[in-house]
């Protein structure tokens, strides 16, 4: 997985868009952060999931999903490293990122 393809996974989303945070991209819905690219370095991104999707993710793949450091990553934001990523996997944490994100009523479109 690349940077481009996470930034294409990301911006499929219903009404994502692009923004910076911190001097990263940052995707957004309605103006609320669901993943970013370049953190912790080049080469990885975050999806801001539950605490409970975080623990899956990692169970399923260790070597793709590490927990961001301090309280964010006990919050649920969670780093992927895009190498290690197929892209079906970095899609599916993206979709819990943004439903987790979105809007009840906007969500519901991904169901």
């Amino acid at each position: 997985m690349t940077v481009n393809e996470f930034r294409r996974l990301a911006l499929g989303f219903p009404e994502a868009a692009e923004s910076s945070h911190m001097d990263h991209p940052d995707f957004r819905v309605r103006g609320k952060i669901f993943a970013t690219l370049g953190y912790p370095d080049e080469g990885w991104g975050m999806v801001k999931l539950t605490p409970t999707d975080q623990q899956l993710l990692i169970a399923a793949a260790p070597d793709v999903f590490v927990p961001a450091k301090g309280a964010w990553g006990r919050k649920g934001a969670t780093t992927v490293k895009l190498t290690a990523a197929k892209k079906g996997t970095v899609r599916d944490a993206l979709a819990a990122a943004w439903r987790n994100t979105a809007p009840k009523s906007l969500a519901r479109q991904l169901e």
